[in-house]
């Protein structure tokens, strides 16, 4: 999907003459159509401890309570994208399966937040927008779709300019009409997080967990923490025991159960 030359200065003209934010947003998303496949588009600012901020997307009400209003909750903390972005990621365009661990396809994060939605793949836009503030403009294909290709995303990345300007247009738009309230920080969530299991898990089994909830493979994990493939299935084997559960579907449950500050007797904290 290639425009020519004129078609594309033209059109980049009409996405910058529309107002910063939403309006212009929804240009740039229609002009981005023109470049590649993309069914859904969603923007995230991740700013310090505050929780993820959408400032657009094209889903439904029922994606969006899914793929926003839950995944702020504290999920956001296993999405590859997010990660990728702390402390910060080059600019540029990058796929899921650039970023994403070995088994991230298979693990049941995937399922919750994408499988569940119909979604197959994505590609993001990374934007650093100040020392500790960093922007994803997410394209997302349905499944069925192919994923995206090399010469897709090298198209997408002679637009990284054109949406950069419009990304920071859109975060300095919407921080002149209010600030951020101080309950919008997520320190108890990140913390929760970080102290997910301890209390009944050594360190070392914290850390596997972490990995696991994040889509690591036992291969990956044991390269991470520099440990044996068999160590990790051991280490995997006795949290499962400690924590009373079988699967990562129930691992992923006490996981939200725990970023939601729901008691659970499986899992405590110091």
């Amino acid at each position: 999907m290639q425009m020519h030359l004129t078609d594309w200065t033209r059109s980049v003209v009409e996405v910058m003459s529309q107002p910063a934010g939403g309006r212009q947003l929804q240009a740039l998303a229609a002009w981005l159509r023109r470049l590649s496949i993309a069914d859904h588009f969603v923007l995230f600012i991740y700013e310090g401890s505050y929780r993820p901020l959408s400032l657009f997307d094209t889903f439904t009400d029922e994606q969006r309570c899914i793929f926003i209003d839950e995944y702020q909750t504290g999920p956001y903390l296993l999405d590859p994208f997010y990660l990728a972005s702390q402390p910060s990621q080059p600019e540029g365009v990058y796929s899921m399966r650039q970023l994403a661990p070995d088994q991230f396809y298979n693990s049941e994060y995937f399922r919750t937040y994408y499988h569940h939605l119909g979604l197959c793949e994505e590609v993001g836009f990374f934007i650093n927008l100040g020392p500790d503030t960093h922007a994803v403009l997410s394209l997302m294909r349905r499944r069925g779709r192919t994923r995206f290709y090399d010469d897709e995303i090298r198209q997408l990345e002679s637009a990284v300019p054109v949406v950069s300007a419009a990304v920071r247009a859109a975060w300095e738009a919407s921080r002149q009409v209010a600030v951020r309230p101080l309950d919008d920080h997520d320190h108890l969530v990140q913390e929760a997080f970080a102290n997910f299991g301890r209390g009944l898990l050594t360190e070392r089994e914290c850390e596997v967990v972490r990995l696991l909830l994040q889509g690591h493979s036992s291969q990956s994990i044991a390269q991470k923490l520099r440990i044996s493939p068999a160590t990790v299935k051991v280490h995997r084997k006795n949290l499962y025991e400690k924590l009373g559960i079988g699967s990562q579907s129930e691992l992923l449950a006490l996981f939200v159960q725990a970023i939601k500050g729901k008691p659970s007797m499986a899992v405590t904290t110091d």
